[in-house]
């Protein structure tokens, strides 16, 4: 049966219809594949990157600037590439050295050369001249102190029969039935904690020194000390940053082998809190929890309720009543991250606190046909930074008014940018412009406060500091010990920060708290900032001026 035109022609509409769909979803599937391949590029780049290449954002060697003489000049300006960069003033050698002790060596002209060589009369002293200046070290010594006490006995109670004895006070065991001593802990900490040098590796250091100090002795000391004298300085300490109206937080993986309830390669964290800058004194605490639950960050807060500083981690949502500061700088590594390697490597990532002065933007950043979008996004948030540094010396009241006459413009441009991209499904791209849209409000939010800062690099420092030092130790053995190490990079970091010689702070403290760890107006004079601790702990270490048996008590 012939069919009629018209179903020809119907038949032949359909045929091009179904034609015309299968074009449109092999198009879509080519798109897929494509958007596919290029994430697999991306990551396969990625990879090699990490296992080949430089996992971080330092600059090539090469373009870092050359370092510093000793010898001293004014700072200097110089132009470098289209940017202005302004390098530390060198130091002299004479103000590095202010704080040591001076012993004057006089070189006098031996008695039988005090005659003239040319008619043999003696000669006459004119005085001494100054040639040069030396350093000399002593090699640290270790000796053994023994104390003895003294006992007197009244001799008239002894005629008629009694007995009266008084006896000398001696200084405070620091641990019972131990040679352990203020200065032999504080030396074994600082070791560990400032230093990054791990038990295994002091154990020949003391050997050297005539002291056989096994490992797991030292431990026990850096364990006990830091948990019975350390912790309630500690947690005074806690209680000021509570009190603060500005905190940054961050948190870093570590190891501990026996964990009640959990596989010795389990993940264990460090959580770091730091005051911001609020013109008051410095405090940086480090805490050992078993995971990474935002609870642990809600218990230690608990009574805060200031402005927080974090990175876009959700657990930081169940600290409560606080207003939460998304950190800048982890934006933009999410963009860094999407760039080729070729415009990676052309990036500079510099901070606000940057000894190198941040260059600024293009005007026209989002219309720049010459830049691909991640290095859109980077130079986005590197024109905020740039205003940020220009910002940074200013009392908050006149930082904030700034920020709100320049910095506005900037973030609506950027979220008008940021709103019209489209990026392939899975990309690094994708995944920056995400987390922009998703963390809009708190990156925005220092705009309130202007103690508050535009990243909270300032907490990633404070990481990085226990970072180097988990590089030498691996790992914690117990609970305990990790519990101790954050109790005592707590102190010796807030010390740092408070410019204090960190060894004469650990020393200091033990050699109080043995007998103030009870008394809480003593434990407020051994903060860091008070006049007694500032007295005493701001200069070169000194170990031989205040010993156990000569202290003073405190003034409380």
């Amino acid at each position: 049966m012939t069919q009629s035109s018209d179903e020809i022609i119907q038949l032949l509409y359909k045929v091009i219809s179904d034609k015309d769909k299968t074009i449109d979803e092999l198009q879509k599937t080519i798109e897929q594949l494509n958007s596919n391949i290029a994430n697999l590029t991306e990551s396969i780049g990625e990879m090699k990157r990490k296992l080949f290449g430089i996992s971080s954002e330092k600059l090539p060697k090469a373009d870092r600037p050359a370092e510093e003489e000793l010898e001293t000049g004014p700072a200097k300006t110089t132009e470098v590439k289209a940017h202005t960069r302004t390098s530390k003033p060198k130091s002299v050698r004479k103000d590095l050295y202010e704080s040591l002790p001076i012993k004057r060596v006089d070189c006098p002209v031996p008695e039988e050369m005090r005659f003239c060589p040319d008619c043999d009369t003696p000669m006459v002293h004119m005085g001494y001249s100054f040639v040069r200046e030396e350093l000399h070290i002593i090699p640290a010594k270790v000796c053994r102190i023994q104390y003895y006490q003294e006992k007197l006995k009244c001799p008239a109670c002894e005629e008629e029969g009694d007995t009266t004895i008084l006896a000398a006070r001696t200084p405070s065991a620091l641990l019972k039935h131990s040679p352990a001593s203020p200065d032999m802990v504080a030396e074994v900490m600082y070791q560990k904690v400032f230093m990054d040098l791990p038990f295994y590796r002091q154990e020949k250091y003391w050997k050297e020194l005539g002291v056989p100090l096994p490992r797991e002795t030292a431990a026990n000391w850096f364990n006990t000390c830091a948990l019975e004298y350390l912790d309630p300085v500690y947690q005074l300490l806690h209680k000021h940053l509570l009190e603060r109206e500005v905190v940054h937080a961050d948190e870093v993986p570590c190891q501990v082998l026996h964990e009640e309830g959990k596989d010795a390669s389990s993940k264990s964290y460090i959580w770091v809190y730091l005051t911001g800058t609020d013109s008051l004194p410095k405090i940086v605490l480090y805490d050992y929890k078993p995971g990474r639950s935002g609870a642990y960050p809600a218990e230690f807060l608990k009574g805060f309720h200031g402005m927080l500083h974090c990175d876009g981690y959700q657990g930081y949502n169940r600290v409560e009543d606080v207003t939460r500061l998304c950190c800048l700088a982890h934006c933009r590594r999410k963009f860094f991250e999407a760039l080729p390697a070729g415009s990676r490597r052309k990036q500079k990532l510099l901070d606000v606190h940057s000894s190198e002065s941040i260059p600024d933007q293009p005007e026209d950043i989002e219309g720049n046909p010459d830049m691909l979008p991640a290095e859109k996004g980077v130079a986005f948030c590197n024109k905020l930074f740039f205003l940020e540094q220009l910002y940074k010396e200013l009392p908050s009241e006149e930082r904030k008014a700034k920020r709100l006459e320049k910095e506005p413009d900037v973030w609506n441009r950027f979220w008008t940018w940021v709103e019209g991209l489209e990026p392939s499904g899975g990309s690094k791209l994708e995944k920056a412009v995400n987390y922009a849209r998703n963390h809009k409000e708190m990156l925005m939010n220092y705009l309130q406060d202007g103690r508050c800062e535009i990243s909270n690099n300032a907490a990633e420092r404070s990481v990085k500091s226990y970072v180097m030092a988990r590089k030498n130790f691996l790992f914690h053995d117990q609970a305990d010990g990790a519990a101790a190490t954050a109790v005592v990079f707590s102190l010796t970091e807030t010390a740092k920060a408070n410019n204090l010689n960190v060894y004469q702070y650990l020393y200091m403290l033990l050699l109080y708290m043995p007998d103030y760890k009870e008394k809480p107006a003593g434990i407020e004079q051994l903060l860091p900032w008070s006049d007694f601790i500032k007295e005493r702990c701001s200069g070169v270490t000194d170990t031989e001026t205040i010993r156990p048996e000569n202290r003073e008590d405190l003034p409380a």
